[in-house]
């Protein structure tokens, strides 16, 4: 073979214009098993999509939570009775959450740099009168805004004097603000809760509000809020020192970047066990331990996710598999011809390839659109937020190519093995 005959035979076989104008007018004269045959391509490509798209989303809100609640914080809250009775048991043997259980932590543990006890207040009435649910005021020391990482919009938060003198001033959440004065600033206006009022220092930044519960922290609309100093909690608000109610109800402690913070969090349970008399009336909140235990839950949930989409995948190969096979018969006389027109073995791989890669592209491109679609509507009724990472999209479209290929491989193959002179008189 001459030099300009090897490059004239290597330049066909580069080009596959013509198997690829050949595989769309097969795929044309079949459409409906075409469509068929990608079925199984875009369910599982749209199944990949649509289940990382969503999980992610989920996991991503848990887990900006969590970092909101502060890697170096230690939280503690106290446990509610499921009912009067067992409340009554536990007060028999404890007596919740106290000051007494806060000064103790921080005399016993090393490496706090901020801390706040908290008391949680339901106001009975509330002026203005909210347009929407009615703010629960959270009393708290200074400090707070630091450990929350609480910024102000407007205005600022109180101060350590007013804390002590138990000073009536308030910062607002911006869903309070707008639900009780609407569009109008609140700073330097008042706000009566029970029988006492309120003036409104500043305005707070916008929180971040988990659903449900995240392990132990309460399901509180965080921009629903009115922060006052703890001491005007306790002594403005309080109705009456009962002995079914606790104290305070939480505890924030921001840790030193040297302070071991699982430790930190062990010793606390410990204490605490100690001094409520294995009552459980508390939980120890270390949001580092739970960020670490999100992010492997979000690893381990994509692993199955996607092993579940990869069979979806492998059937919708098989699929492709039957279909080919079935194809070659069908096409047993026209391979012959080709054969003996000229086409060589490759040239008959490289058209079912061909034909097989448009099917499964396809199914891919078309499993992205319905994937996508599906995420947003799972994400419209069920109000869950979606992430879309186009990472999972390019995988998807690669897996379903490849798994075309694969599959396609073996009907080629076969294709490419028929006997030129028994194709040609098959009927």
């Amino acid at each position: 073979m001459s030099a300009s005959a090897a490059r004239d035979q290597r330049r066909r076989s580069l080009d596959i214009g013509p198997e690829l104008r050949q595989g769309l007018d097969n795929l044309r004269a079949h459409k409906l098993r075409s469509a068929l045959t990608m079925l199984g391509m875009i369910f599982g490509v749209a199944a990949v999509i649509a289940m990382l798209s969503i999980g992610a989303g989920a996991q991503q809100e848990v887990i900006a939570f969590i970092e909101q609640l502060g890697v170096r914080n230690v939280i503690v809250e106290a446990r509610e009775a499921p009912d009067q009775q067992t409340l009554q048991r536990v007060r028999q043997i404890s007596a919740g959450l106290t000051f007494q259980d806060y000064r103790g932590i921080l005399a016993t543990l090393e490496g706090v740099e901020l801390s706040t006890a908290r008391k949680r207040v339901v106001p009975t009435q509330v002026l203005p009168k909210p347009q929407t649910e009615p703010p629960t005021v959270f009393g708290v020391e200074p400090a707070y805004q630091a450990i929350a990482n609480l910024r102000t919009t407007s205005g600022r938060f109180f101060n350590d004097e007013e804390n002590i003198n138990a000073a009536p001033v308030a910062v607002l959440g911006q869903a309070a603000a707008a639900s009780l004065f609407g569009a109008d600033n609140p700073v330097g206006q008042h706000v009566k809760l029970n029988d006492q009022w309120f003036e409104i220092v500043g305005i707070a930044g916008p929180q971040m509000a988990a659903r449900q519960e995240v392990e132990g922290v309460p399901a509180i609309d965080r921009n629903n809020l009115v922060y006052v100093p703890l001491m005007a909690a306790m002594l403005r608000l309080e109705e009456s020192q009962s002995r079914q109610r606790d104290e305070i109800d939480g505890i924030y402690l921001g840790l030193s970047e040297k302070a071991d913070i699982s430790g930190a969090g062990a010793i606390i349970r410990g204490l605490l066990d100690v001094t409520h008399r294995g009552a459980g009336d508390f939980t120890v909140i270390v949001p580092a331990e739970l960020l670490a235990e999100q992010q492997r839950t979000r690893r381990l949930f994509e692993i199955v996710m996607v092993s579940i989409a990869a069979i979806s995948l492998l059937v919708g190969g098989i699929g492709i598999m039957n279909i080919m096979l079935a194809s070659v018969m069908e096409r047993t006389k026209e391979i012959g011809v080709r054969r003996a027109i000229g086409a060589t073995r490759r040239d008959i791989i490289r058209q079912f390839l061909v034909e097989t890669t448009l099917i499964t592209l396809t199914g891919g491109l078309a499993g992205v659109v319905v994937g996508v679609l599906l995420s947003q509507l799972v994400a419209y009724a069920a109000g869950w937020s979606t992430i879309i990472s186009p990472v999972s999209v390019i995988l998807s479209c690669a897996v379903s190519v490849t798994v075309g290929i694969v599959f396609g491989l073996y009907p080629a193959m076969r294709a490419a093995k028929l006997d030129p002179v028994h194709s040609l008189h098959y009927e």
